[in-house]
């Protein structure tokens, strides 16, 4: 069960959760830098693209923003 202090799952534009990462540095710097962790991050990129991600895309659905901070934790 999903306490109110836990992060909301939504859809987020990159920049938006980039920048909730990384809020010390440009949105540009922070979804170039995401980017690098969910390349990293084994099996993450594979289970991206196996529900619909597509890199030139500007949002993340809630399931990807899900898969990604099961991964990576909260911002």
């Amino acid at each position: 069960m999903e306490t109110e202090d836990k992060f909301p799952i939504r859809s987020y534009s990159k920049s938006e959760l980039a920048s909730l990462y990384l809020p010390h540095i440009t949105s540009k710097s922070a979804v170039c830098k995401l980017n690098k962790w969910i390349a990293h991050y084994p099996g993450l990129w594979n289970a991206l693209l196996e529900i619909g991600f597509a890199p030139k895309s500007h949002y993340y659905t809630p399931a990807q923003v899900r898969l990604i901070v099961q991964a990576l934790g909260e911002p």
